[in-house]
């Protein structure tokens, strides 16, 4: 039990800002001319929150099954450098490690980093953390979906929650650690990817300068050391 109460109070800020989120998730879906259920099933099958709100656009232009593979691939590929983090720790975890790989948001990702690696029972508290999580935005999809007629209420800003969310986490991993050279070198990609390509592309060639800087970094203090 210490195990699942771990997790919820981790999982705690992902549930608030999923809540609000996967609300008008389901609203949008239900404005769109689906039910409520597909909000719900689409969120248990895709679980991507800033892809699903495209798939609506998507699915309501009829666009091709290729379309939708292709824009999902691009919108989430950032998922490849979260797995990079994980990617040894996964292969130790023979219980979970399904499960953990299929819910990796970026969400859970950045809340998983903030749990100490002496943590007992690590993968328990991660699992839960991402339990904790799915279900919240499945539930809050449906529920948005079944408010849908009932709530003409304007949803623009209401995104702004999840940004609240990574700001928050961002400086609590800041007072943790001393060394704050990897948040400023992403800082700094981030902001040089956004001037050069605008705020539409800069995420992915953001994150590809950003891992490359910091494994060559890594590569040469070996290389001195050694």
């Amino acid at each position: 039990m210490k195990v699942v109460r771990r997790g919820f109070i981790k999982s705690i800020p992902i549930l608030c800002s999923y809540l609000f989120v996967g609300m008008a998730y389901g609203i949008t879906m239900q404005n769109a001319g689906f039910a409520w259920y597909d909000a719900a099933i689409v969120s248990i099958l895709v679980y991507t929150g800033a892809f699903q709100f495209v798939l609506i656009s998507l699915l309501s232009s009829g666009a091709s099954l290729i379309t939708i593979a292709v824009t999902a691939f691009l919108m989430n590929s950032r998922q490849s450098f979260y797995a990079l983090t994980f990617l040894e720790e996964f292969q130790s975890f023979k219980k979970h490690r399904g499960f953990l790989i299929r819910t990796m948001t970026d969400e859970t990702y950045a809340v998983n980093c903030t749990i100490e690696k002496e943590e007992k029972d690590r993968a328990g508290v991660m699992f839960f953390v991402a339990l904790f999580s799915k279900t919240s935005w499945v539930l809050a999809a449906a529920l948005g979906g079944l408010l849908g007629e009932l709530l003409p209420a304007q949803l623009n800003g209401i995104d702004f929650c999840m940004t609240a969310l990574f700001v928050t986490i961002f400086i609590d991993q800041w007072e943790k650690t001393n060394n704050h050279k990897p948040a400023l070198t992403g800082l700094l990609m981030a902001v040089l990817c956004l001037l050069i390509v605008g705020p539409d592309y800069f995420l992915l060639p953001a994150l590809l300068l950003a891992s490359a800087v910091l494994m060559f970094e890594k590569g040469a203090k070996e290389n001195h050391e050694f």
